[in-house]
């Protein structure tokens, strides 16, 4: 049995959410109407699903994941930190740059997990799915999703013949979360060698990679909340209601507490 571990995406500058991230890391933006970061529910899902060991990728601002989360106790999880190098920029470089400091193996089990994302989804059932499957990667995946704009069909002639104002699209969409196995590493960082200082990024660059060569990447579809946070536009539109509704029990259960000092790499 694998060794299962939170890896959560929590480095990146936020650019579509300035001008508030030249003042918070994106991940650390108040939601609900108790106001606590983003990355909190975060956590606070791995830890209601059993999974107390945490890596955090973090480079622009970490200083205020430190100070907040420091080493995981007061949550009841395990928090390791890896500092971003900054010659190697994208979330598959931020992943193997973890890899080649040691924090990561290929023994692990890593759910990944963008810091921009607010859901429910059993990370548990997740897991499962993908360690029962083979897969190298598991992706989650939600139907339903609404286009921000509208759409159209369009004649030769120019004219439009039907228009959808945000239409649900039919294919499943990526809702920022995946389970990966640790034996995938090695090949991301045969690809990060491949491309140089090239970006690299994880959905972008890594899971088409990995199709190609034909590994077994895999769909886990879920019909749990799941909100990207990755805008101004999509920020001013979540409720604090739907946050309540939808992630309140995460704030209602008491965290044990863990001696333990935080370690960043």
């Amino acid at each position: 049995m694998p060794n299962v571990r939170g890896l959560i995406l929590a480095g990146g500058e936020g650019t579509r959410l300035r001008p508030l991230t030249y003042y918070f890391q994106k991940c650390m933006m108040p939601v609900g109407f108790e106001q606590k970061p983003v990355l909190e529910y975060i956590i606070r899902l791995f830890k209601h699903h059993n999974i107390d060991d945490i890596v955090l990728l973090v480079g622009y601002k970490h200083q205020q994941i430190v100070n907040y989360f420091d080493d995981g106790r007061r949550f009841g999880v395990k928090i390791t930190y890896v500092i971003d190098d900054p010659e190697f920029r994208g979330s598959g470089n931020a992943i193997i740059h973890a890899y080649r400091e040691g924090i990561l193996s290929k023994e692990d089990c890593l759910i990944a997990y963008y810091g921009d994302i607010l859901s429910n989804i059993n990370l548990q059932e997740l897991v499962d799915h993908h360690l029962s499957s083979g897969a190298a990667v598991t992706v989650a995946m939600a139907k339903g999703y609404k286009i921000r704009v509208g759409t159209a069909e369009v004649g030769e002639d120019g004219r439009i013949r039907r228009f959808i104002e945000k239409p649900e699209l039919e294919t499943p969409a990526c809702v920022g979360i995946l389970a990966m196995s640790g034996e995938a590493l090695e090949e991301m960082d045969a690809l990060s060698r491949e491309w140089g200082k090239r970006p690299l990024d994880l959905m972008g660059d890594v899971i088409p990679y990995l199709i190609e060569r034909g590994r077994l990447v895999n769909a886990y579809i879920t019909e749990a909340f799941w909100y990207d946070l990755g805008s101004i536009e999509r920020y001013e539109k979540l409720s604090n209601s739907e946050v309540e509704e939808q992630l309140s029990f995460l704030m209602k259960e008491e965290a044990p507490k863990r001696p333990r000092r935080a370690k960043v790499s």
